[in-house]
């Protein structure tokens, strides 16, 4: 038998965006654990703001599971927030009421940004480095400095060891900020992927004493971007089917929608969405091609192949939650669906 050290990670009941919390626990098992082997744990939500202190065991569900690379012998459990019974989500588990469908494919493009002292990694420490320009896909020093590209790297390396589907990284238009691109079949599977890659990067800025900073817009109103999570999304039936009239069906959908969408897109989006920094404004849906400065950015290659493929929306921000990111996007998607179904 073997100690495996295991890592409970869930999502606090903080608002407007949830923080990551872990704790760890030693079981003996003679392989790596599978869920089914892993028990249900408790902790004090009264410390998350997730009950209070006179009535305070919330519940530990695990759902996923990882190896961790960054311990012997160690596992990364990804956990639902349950009621004390074990059996009821808590009001903040998001995950549990989810619309799924692993039909349904999504890639996240998380950008963050690198801070140290106050402010993003590379600035001085009053006013602005050099415009933004160079920074974008930048190489050298003077444009990535001395330890991003260090994190970056080893952040990549801890999640492809731990089977995340993480498909690349790049640095950011602006000074300090940069990229990583998460992808998978399902709004759970793909959210669930999107907050362990994000809990990794945390874990490993603590060694190197740089702060992630995932505010949509943290350098407020001046000319530096801010982050995003775009999410690209596709259907069975967008990939298969598809054709003109269906997308212009489900573009009609997406902006009577406009309302809810935004609500679930990440807090202070109307910072980050004003029409500036190739962002749609906040209030308005607009689609292109190729166009990075509308709500839904169309490839070329979407519309080459008869409108089938996949779609980029452009709205949802760096601190978004995937999980109502996702469920949102396909709960939209489904009233264009079933009348596509019922017309067929």
């Amino acid at each position: 038998m073997t100690k495996y050290k295991l890592e409970y990670i869930w999502l606090d009941g903080y608002t407007p965006t949830p923080g990551l919390r872990g704790k760890t626990q030693i079981k003996e098992f003679d392989h790596f654990p599978s869920l089914e082997e892993l028990p249900l744990w408790g902790f004090d939500g009264s410390s998350t703001e997730q009950a209070e202190g006179r009535n305070s065991d919330c519940v530990l569900k695990p759902v996923a599971v990882y190896p961790d690379p960054a311990r012997k012998n160690g596992a990364l459990v990804m956990c639902e927030v349950m009621m004390p019974d074990g059996v009821t989500p808590h009001p903040s588990n998001a995950r549990a009421t989810i619309l799924d469908d692993e039909g349904a494919w999504f890639g996240f493009e998380q950008e963050y940004f690198f801070y140290k002292d106050g402010r993003p990694l590379g600035f001085p420490e009053h006013g602005y480095p050099a415009p933004q320009g160079p920074y974008y896909t930048g190489v050298g020093f003077k444009n990535v400095g001395d330890v991003a590209r260090e994190i970056v790297e080893e952040h990549l390396e801890l999640c492809l060891e731990a089977g995340i589907n993480h498909e690349g990284i790049n640095a950011e238009v602006a000074k300090g900020q940069w990229e990583f691109q998460i992808f998978g079949k399902g709004s759970k599977k793909a959210a669930d992927e999107v907050w362990m890659a994000r809990y990794l990067l945390l874990r490993l800025t603590e060694k190197y004493g740089v702060d992630i900073e995932f505010h949509c817009k943290p350098l407020g109103d001046t000319d530096w971007n801010g982050s995003g999570m775009h999410c690209n999304f596709s259907t069975k039936y967008l990939r298969e089917v598809g054709g003109k009239e269906y997308f212009e069906a489900l573009m009609a959908a997406f902006e009577k929608n406009l309302d809810d969408h935004i609500a679930v897109y990440g807090p202070d989006n109307h910072m980050r969405l004003t029409g500036k920094h190739e962002t749609a404004p906040w209030n308005k849906f607009s689609y292109g091609v190729a166009d990075r400065g509308a709500s839904i950015r169309v490839p070329h290659s979407f519309v080459r192949n008869d409108y089938k493929g996949y779609l980029e929306d452009r709205r949802p921000n760096s601190q978004g939650d995937p999980y109502k990111i996702a469920s949102q996007v396909l709960k939209t998607i489904s009233e264009v669906d079933i009348k596509a179904v019922a017309a067929a």
